[in-house]
Formats: C-alpha cells, sequence, structure tokens
C-alpha cells in the first residue's frame, strides 16, 4: 500500500509540472521603468538599474544588491549582473507574476511591513527572503508552493519564527518565506482531540486548550510561550511534563499538509502514512502543515513547582563532578524517580540549579524526593517548594504571561547555541564531567560574554518519552538520558556579534564529548546548530535508518527539493 500511494503522489508530482511555454533569453540592457515595488522583470519588464532596492534582477523577479540577486541566474536584461555563471533562459514569468496571478497575499522588500516580518529571531543570522507569503487560506499555501517550485525558489515555512539556525527565514537570502501569521485556529472536538493552526504559539495554545469550554485540557511543550507549535512538535518538542506524557511530537495523530506540488492532504498513520513519519521529526524539508491534530490530557488539578540553587559548585572541578554524579544517580533510582517527576539543571558559571515539575503531592515530594536529591549536597543557598495550579506553573516557567500576539511577533536574541544528547546506556563519566567542569571553571567563570547550560532529563526510570521505538517516527532519539544545550548570547544586538562567542561553546560542547570518546553522543534538531554541515546534522539528529527511510521519502514527494534549508534531508 505504501508504495502505491508514494507512486500516486510521484504522478501528482509530474502532473502539476508546468513547462516552460517558451524560451526567453535575457535580451541586452535597454531602456526601461525603473522598478517602484522591487520586481523586476516578467510581465512589467522593470529595471532593477537604479531602484532603491539594488541593482542587481534575481531569477525570481526580485531587485537586489547580494550574491543571491546578482550572482548565478541573475537577468542582465534587467539590472546590472556580477556572477561569473552564464544566467539560465528565464521562465516564461516571474514568481512574482505568478504569485500576482494567483491572488496570494505576499510582502516584497519594498512593503513597510517587510523589515519587520523578515526580522528572525536569531538576530546573528539575518537572510533577506525573496518574498514572504501570507497566506489566509490553504488554497495560498498551495498556489505559493508551486509557483516557487515552477521558479527554482526554495521554501521554508515560518510558524514561531524561533529556528536558531533563522530556518524559518530559508536558512538563505533568495528563499520563500510562507508565514503562518493567520493559521491561529484552536479548538477541540468530542475527543478532546485540539485542532491547532501552524502558527499558533505554545503559550496560546496552552491558554486555548485549557479554557475552550472550561475543557482545562493540557499537552506536553517547552517553556517559552513565543515559539511555535510547528517546529517545535515536528522536531520533538519537550517539557517537564513530557517525562510523564512524552513529546509534543507523540501527540500528533494527524496534520492537514502541503506538499512540493501543491497538493493538499490529510494524513495520519493509515492515510499517507509515510508522510505522516517523515513529518514526525523532519517536517521541514517534506511540506508545510497548516493544521495540527493533537491528543490532549486532562490538566493536573495541581503541580508542585520546585527548584533548589545549590552554593559553591564552581569552586573546583572535582566538586562539580561529584555534585553532577550524585543528581545523575538520584536519576536514574527507580525507588525514588517515576514519570511524574521532571527536571532540568541550569549553570552559568556562576550559578547552579536544580528545577522542575512534580505531578503527586506535596507531601510526597518533600517527604521522599527532596531529601533523596539534596542527600549530601550543599545546603542550598535559596529553594523554592510550591503546589499550584497548571496555568499558574506554565507561567512560572516562562517567566512571562502566557498569552502571545497574533501578529507582530517582536522577540528576538543573539545568539549561538550547540546540543548533546546523551544515552541512557553510557551515563555522564566523572571524567566527561571534570573535563566540562574544568573548562568552565578556566574559561566560562570570568567569560567576557554570558552564556549558560541546560541539561534537561529526558530518560531515567519510567520515562515516557522513551517508550517509543525508533519506528514510531522520524525523531529517532529514543535512549536519551540527558539533552544539554550550551548557549552563548550579547545583549550588544546591534555591535558585530562577539568573536569570542561560537569558540567558548564549541569548545565547551568539545570538553565534554572528548573526554568520553567510547560514547556516541547525538544532538537535538529543536536546538539546530547552523555550525554543522548537512551530514554533520544527519548523522546527529538521526540513526542511520531513520535517514535512509527519509532519504527515500523526500527522493518521492520533493524530488526537486522544493522545500530547502542547508541541513535538510537530502542535501
Amino acid at each position: 500500500m505504501r508504495s502505491i500511494i508514494l507512486t500516486v503522489l510521484a504522478l501528482a508530482a509530474t502532473a502539476l509540472t508546468i513547462p516552460l511555454s517558451e524560451d526567453k533569453t535575457a535580451q541586452p540592457l535597454v531602456k526601461r521603468a525603473v522598478s517602484p515595488d522591487s520586481s523586476c522583470g516578467g510581465t512589467n519588464k522593470y529595471t532593477c538599474q537604479g531602484s532603491q532596492y539594488g541593482n542587481c534582477c534575481s531569477q525570481w523577479g526580485f531587485c537586489g544588491s547580494t550574491a543571491a540577486y546578482c550572482g548565478s541566474g541573475c537577468q542582465s536584461g534587467f539590472g546590472t549582473c556580477t556572477g561569473t555563471t552564464p544566467p539560465p533562459p528565464p521562465p516564461a514569468s516571474t514568481l512574482s507574476d505568478c504569485l500576482s496571478a494567483k491572488n496570494v497575499p505576499i510582502r516584497l522588500i519594498s512593503s513597510p511591513d517587510f523589515p519587520g516580518l523578515a526580522k528572525p529571531y536569531n538576530l546573528r543570522l539575518a537572510y533577506t527572503p525573496a518574498v514572504i507569503v501570507l497566506p489566509t487560506t490553504t488554497q495560498h499555501v498551495s498556489d505559493a508552493v508551486v509557483c516557487a517550485g515552477k521558479n527554482n525558489v526554495k521554501v521554508q515555512a515560518k510558524g514561531g519564527g524561533h529556528s536558531y539556525a533563522s530556518f524559518s527565514s530559508g536558512g538563505q537570502s533568495g528563499s520563500m518565506v510562507i508565514d503562518l501569521e493567520n493559521f491561529q485556529t484552536i479548538s477541540l472536538d468530542a475527543n478532546n482531540i485540539a485542532k491547532v493552526g501552524g502558527g499558533v504559539r505554545l503559550g496560546n495554545l496552552a491558554l486555548g486548550i485549557y479554557n475552550t469550554n472550561n475543557a482545562k485540557r493540557a499537552l506536553p511543550h517547552g517553556t517559552c510561550p513565543g515559539v511555535g507549535v510547528g517546529g517545535h512538535a515536528t522536531h520533538g518538542g519537550y517539557g517537564y511534563s513530557s517525562r510523564a506524557w512524552g513529546l509534543a511530537l507523540d501527540t500528533i495523530t494527524a496534520m492537514d499538509v502541503t506538499l512540493a506540488n501543491g497538493s493538499n492532504i490529510h494524513t495520519t498513520s493509515t492515510s499517507y502514512p509515510d508522510i505522516y513519519y517523515a513529518l514526525r521529526g523532519a517536517a521541514d524539508s517534506f511540506g508545510i502543515v497548516t493544521t495540527f491534530y493533537l491528543a490532549t490530557k486532562p490538566a493536573p488539578a495541581s503541580v508542585v513547582q520546585w527548584s533548589f540553587s545549590i552554593p559553591n559548585v564552581f569552586s573546583s572541578a572535582a566538586t562539580a563532578t561529584n555534585i553532577f554524579l550524585h543528581i545523575q544517580d538520584f536519576a536514574r533510582n527507580a525507588a525514588v524517580i517515576d514519570r511524574n517527576i521532571g527536571f532540568g539543571i541550569y549553570l552559568d558559571g556562576q550559578s547552579f540549579s536544580i528545577g522542575g515539575t512534580y505531578f503527586g503531592s506535596l507531601d510526597n515530594f518533600n517527604n521522599k524526593i527532596k531529601p533523596a536529591l539534596l542527600k549530601g549536597l550543599p545546603t542550598p543557598s535559596s529553594s523554592t517548594v510550591d503546589s499550584i495550579d497548571w496555568l499558574a506553573s506554565l507561567t512560572r516557567l516562562a517567566g512571562q504571561p502566557l498569552a502571545q500576539p497574533l501578529q507582530g511577533y517582536d522577540a528576538h536574541d543573539d545568539f549561538y547555541a550547540k546540543s548533546i544528547t546523551t544515552p541512557a546506556s553510557a551515563p555522564l563519566t566523572a571524567a566527561a564531567l571534570n573535563s566540562f567542569f574544568d573548562y568552565i571553571i578556566k574559561n566560562g567563570v570570568n567569560s567576557p560574554n554570558p552564556w549558560f547550560s541546560i541539561i534537561n532529563l529526558y530518560g531515567g526510570p519510567d520515562s515516557q518519552i522513551n517508550i517509543r521505538d525508533n519506528t514510531f517516527s522520524a525523531y529517532s532519539d529514543r535512549s536519551a538520558l540527558w539533552v544539554i544545550q550550551n548557549y552563548g548570547y550579547t545583549s550588544a544586538t546591534s555591535s558585530p556579534f562577539p568573536s569570542t562567542i561560537i569558540p567558548f561553546i564549541t569548545g565547551l560542547n568539545n570538553a565534554l564529548t572528548s573526554a568520553q570518546p567510547q560514547t556516541a553522543f547525538g544532538a537535538y534538531a529543536n536546538y539546530v546548530d547552523p555550525g554543522l554541515t548537512a551530514a554533520q546534522a544527519h548523522s546527529l539528529y538521526y540513526d542511520v535508518p531513520t535517514y535512509t527511510r527519509l532519504n527515500s521519502i523526500k527522493k518521492t514527494v520533493d524530488p526537486g527539493k522544493v522545500f530547502w534549508n542547508p541541513q535538510a534531508i537530502g542535501n
């Protein structure tokens, strides 16, 4: 059945391919009207020469001044080209013409709101899209994808826009960004399946499923309320409740998705199962998910929220190592730990704290879990243990209100991050931890730039993250004990990014992994690392059988690699 479905999809893609109707080579530069809106060539035959947007007319029919516009494919008949690759014959119509003919809502570089829409979450990696699509219907999404495919323009979706590598901006200049900010549906059916638009942010999702008809439903997801459900849920989606309920990805029962040939399908475990598999772990390479269907949980009536700040951890590498080894023993102790506890460690060279949530009684936490955790550790310099309601817990974890703007979201950072996933079968050794903390004491305690590490417990006894096998979805890391995020940033966002941050964060990763060479460490795709090559990313984010299957599906449903970023499947 799977081969029949994929064959049908391949034939559909062939049927929707529109050949060029004529061969128009670029003509010598002649007197033309200067572009008033950044479009060039095509029907209006505007020139970029002398325009405020740049003198080069790209193969897509937009003015600019970077290599994406002036290099390969630049149309010399409508501006100046500086590339060395001869331009191919331009299409019968430009991308701009195609989108206009189909009445797809777009923003060009000339649009007043273009800079705000194009501004990435990670300011270090700012790209200029060829066009930003603001669809209000799935037909708009379909038409935009078809137009991009006809004009050899790469496509990426933007849900929340929090991609660490700015892949939601294309991962390069000159891509089409399909911004799903108008897809804000949140509803619950009779079976408590949440229907969620692809542009919904996590804070609004949490409020929506809890408050709709006073249903008081919940989902496992991350703590940052501005993150979009799209990238988060399709590449994992961890929260402190995940050890009890699984990842956000595990709650997906169905999706409405636009494929590279423009078709809109509803995919489940039995309808287009290969696409359902691929989207849950690698959606950025396979389609635009416009609607998610998520199986919700009853929200707990109360949650024990707790945190302990441990002093003097960085007095020596040996001290820090022994503290972490104790916490690791605690995390693996089935006599104390079950699925109902989730926690993480935060450290930044100055402070060291451990905190999380517990789905159980305050008495049980205080009398059983807390003593086991703190036994042998320095007396906490500060502590918090409260029993609070579900929404109050999410708000405290977020450190800000859950409600997020539907349009005009304007939160940004300037940073570089790397991640490490550690297998449960190979807990972190004293040698690896000593190397890690020794590096921090020598380089991080007095670092010229701020940084932090967050070490979250994924595995351990009864973890519902790790009950799935690798055939369940394309998220193949179902054996991690810890997932570590190392993050360096600057508050001087208007200045050049400090040259010391990337080497420091890279060294922090290497200090741990190089001291435990016998272990096959991985990485977490939601902390996507732009410093990795495509091959390195594929090796760290997916196991070999998973990537092999993904690559096969990619060749069938997106042979033209319409959905692309620097680490996309098939690169």
